[in-house]
């Protein structure tokens, strides 16, 4: 049986989860591969809808809504050009970091991964 001690009271451990909650929408920024592949090509420069959507091959409505998922998480700015936006990511040192973290911790894992096509030491999983 728990002791008295061993009881928390609701309220921290909800204060615990309000915590923890801006690390967990960060974390989700990263749970669609589509995302993962945007914030590969923004590491080589600065990209337009229109260029991401003709590389992923998916709608511009889409793409959209992946770039605004990343910018709520404060991984991407955007800037007008004309009468489109262009995307760059707005921390890439550190994006660069926690990628080779990733790298590291997927290999680890089995899953060999390359998140940073610049810096990368993995190699890219490809379906055929």
């Amino acid at each position: 049986m728990n002791s008295e001690a061993d009881v928390r009271p609701d309220r921290e451990r909800v204060g615990e989860v309000v915590a923890l909650t801006p690390a967990a929408h960060l974390f989700q920024s990263f749970s669609d591969p589509s995302r993962l592949v945007i914030l590969q090509h923004l590491q080589l420069g600065e990209h337009r809808v229109v260029d991401l959507t003709q590389h992923l091959g998916l709608s511009q409505s889409t793409v959209s809504k992946h770039l605004a998922s990343l910018k709520d998480a404060g991984l991407v700015t955007s800037r007008p050009e004309g009468r489109a936006s262009v995307y760059s990511l707005r921390h890439s040192q550190e994006l660069l970091e926690l990628f080779a973290a990733a790298e590291r911790l997927l290999a680890l894992t089995g899953d060999i991964v390359t998140l940073c096509p610049v810096h990368g030491t993995g190699v890219v999983a490809t379906a055929d």
